[in-house]
């Protein structure tokens, strides 16, 4: 199964950018005046016509939401509407299109990305689409499209987890074992060392995949409530719990790939396609540099190990894309109609037909088709307890990229002055989520 970005073809450095929403960091609070091209389109006083404002730019996800919304037309008679502008202009421009005159529906990302929107009223609860679709997801899922209110803001469609990649032929040929705890993760990392491996592939020339370590071995650590408020701007980086999370850090980075800061992420996979590295965290799109079939067939992974066993394994790092209602929707009822078609198991159908690159939100989708590797990230963010998305989707994009993503860069390159980096974020982020 050719895995790669959900939605989008071969991730170029704009690409990267589109569905994790990485990098894009003025798309909140960000003073842009809203410029026609991302305007609404305007033609939703007509109660058969719903607008969509989609980020959708790419071909293939283009066409698969051409392909649901034909069908949603069929099905209810309404036509959608739909105003496509190019992913990472729509992401900054965000927050002016939802102040001006957006469309009725539009796409956007889980988490707190979308509470943020929905506590400046720039998003409209959707609690009625929720009492039809509720049957269809997980309790994880649900959590993940409420707001902070207790509202349901969020229909998600489809998602793909972050977890620890390897190939089975190496696993095999050195006898190793999927480690479940720290402590065999860390052995592990010792045992391919010895054997001439790099026990953990590693390229954070973007800045972004060092947020999802983080976020791993944070919340294994910490637990999905303080990784949750910390990302919130909630708990302090100073506290005692993060610094034993940079701990745990600096224990493996000494297996980590050298010159980590100068790699991109593809160029760290390929060192795990030709079996000079044992493992490498990121998201299921790592199987889009395995181009040769046998190889594919090779790749599997597992879930990040326990490091708390209050905690165990049960949140999952799952960055979760759908769709939002505007603040005044022209046609709310032909909006909330075309919401609950997006949360029916038919609609992830069309949508994983289209591009097979991703798993169903809904528990109720048709998994029959799925490959094996599609079938275990199913499984995954079903089984979660709790849902992440990822650092940058999780907190306020401002202060991911301005902050985070050089502290980590620099923690990467020097661990021991962890201290004075912690202060040095914390004393940043006050100012940053006071200008909210």
């Amino acid at each position: 199964m050719h895995l790669h970005f959900p939605g989008h073809s071969a991730p170029t450095p704009s690409r990267r950018t589109l569905l994790r929403g990485i990098g894009g960091a003025a798309a909140l609070g960000a003073g842009i005046p809203l410029l026609s091209a991302c305007g609404g389109s305007g033609s939703a006083a007509d109660p058969k016509t719903v607008s969509v404002g989609s980020n959708a730019s790419d071909a293939v996800p283009k066409k698969a939401f051409a392909d649901i919304y034909a069908a949603f037309k069929k099905q209810s008679g309404v036509t959608a509407d739909v105003n496509t502008k190019d992913h990472n202009t729509f992401q900054e421009q965000i927050n002016s299109y939802l102040q001006g005159t957006p469309d009725d529906v539009f796409n956007w990302f889980a988490g707190y990305r979308m509470q943020f929107f929905a506590s400046k009223k720039l998003a409209s609860p959707i609690d009625d689409v929720w009492d039809k679709i509720g049957g269809n997801f997980p309790d994880a899922m649900k959590a993940l499209s409420k707001g902070e209110d207790g509202k349901y803001y969020f229909v998600p469609l489809y998602t793909y987890p972050w977890a620890i990649f390897y190939r089975k032929s190496v696993f095999r040929q050195h006898g190793y074992e999927v480690p479940t705890t720290w402590e065999k993760f860390v052995a592990l990392c010792k045992q391919m060392k010895k054997d001439g491996l790099v026990p953990i592939a590693f390229g954070d020339k973007d800045a972004w995949p060092a947020l999802g370590t983080f976020d791993q071995i944070n919340f294994r650590t910490n637990g999905y409530d303080f990784h949750v408020d910390l990302m919130a701007g909630k708990a302090a980086w100073t506290d005692a719990k993060v610094r034993t999370a940079f701990d745990h850090w600096a224990e493996i980075l000494p297996y980590h790939q050298e010159g980590a800061v100068g790699r991109t992420w593809q160029d760290a996979a390929q060192s795990l396609a030709a079996k000079k590295s044992g493992m490498y965290l990121l998201g299921t799109f790592v199987g889009q540099q395995f181009t040769n079939e046998a190889d594919r067939e090779d790749l599997d992974f597992f879930a990040f190990p326990e490091i708390d066993p209050a905690y165990g394994q049960d949140t999952v790092e799952a960055p979760t894309d759908g769709f939002l209602l505007s603040k005044a929707p022209k046609n709310r009822a032909g909006a909330i109609k075309l919401l609950e078609y997006l949360g029916s198991p038919a609609a992830e159908q069309i949508y994983l037909t289209s591009d097979p690159n991703v798993v169903a939100a809904s528990t109720k989708a048709d998994t029959s088709s799925y490959s094996a590797l599609q079938k275990k990230a199913y499984e995954m963010i079903s089984g979660a307890k709790h849902l992440t998305q990822f650092m940058d989707r999780d907190s306020r994009p401002d202060f991911t990229a301005t902050v985070m993503q050089p502290a980590l860069q620099k923690f990467i390159r020097d661990p021991k002055g962890i201290d004075g980096l912690l202060s040095s974020i914390e004393r940043q982020k006050k100012t940053i989520f006071a200008s909210s």
